[in-house]
């Protein structure tokens, strides 16, 4: 019980600390899985692949910090959902609503694929790029004090996103102008298809109804 203590104690502090920064490895990496400069497919594939990984852990250590704030009692459970409990943990609730969003449409991103509408998924999914700043800004004024690592952890997070972004921004100066490519077509032609020697072969339906009449 006492080792269960001690682990309930650290997420009750840290699972928030931690669910941030698996969130900005989720943007960071969101940000460079579609640029095509720096990355070969191959590498582009590794980066969408630890993308859903982060983003799966980031949402476990979210689940948990909003389930012990809860049954702690620190906040009511309606706080997870609507920001009642006042402006430095209504930023969280704003980030946790945001991260429900992201999830929901990364699960059912090929729907938005069928649909034609991509753009729908992406505004959506962009979510993401408002939960980040917003639970920086929950980490940095709700609760207690933070430690020092824990702010320097928040300056890594941004400095990581920056440096994520700044890659973005220049793979797409770099990257070449796609520009429509002129194919000459095949010229058609009213001649007759001629049908090589030795084949035997209808070239038309009433030429075959003909051979199946005569074949009896």
């Amino acid at each position: 019980m006492e080792m269960l203590g001690r682990g309930v104690s650290f997420l009750e502090y840290y699972a928030g600390v931690l669910a941030l920064v698996s969130l900005t490895a989720t943007v960071a990496l969101g940000l460079l899985t579609t640029e095509r400069v720096f990355l070969s497919p191959a590498n582009r594939v590794r980066a969408q692949l630890a993308h859903r990984a982060a983003a799966f852990a980031g949402t476990a250590f979210l689940l948990t910090h909003v389930a012990l704030m809860i049954s702690l009692e620190h906040v009511s459970p309606a706080a997870a959902v609507i920001p009642v409990e006042g402006i430095y943990v209504g930023f969280g609730t704003i980030a946790f609503d945001a991260m429900v969003v992201v999830v929901i449409t990364g699960i059912v991103r090929g729907r938005f694929a069928v649909t034609g509408r991509p753009w729908v998924w992406r505004l959506m999914h962009a979510s993401a790029y408002v939960a980040w700043p917003v639970s920086i800004l929950h980490g940095l004024t709700a609760g207690r004090w933070a430690a020092s690592w824990v702010s320097w952890s928040y300056i890594a997070c941004l400095a990581a996103v920056a440096s994520a972004l700044l890659v973005r921004l220049l793979a797409t100066m770099l990257r070449p102008p796609q520009t429509a490519e002129w194919v000459d077509a095949p010229e058609a032609s009213d001649a007759p298809v001629e049908v090589p020697a030795g084949v035997n072969a209808p070239v038309s339906l009433a030429e075959a109804r003909r051979k199946y009449r005569e074949a009896g």
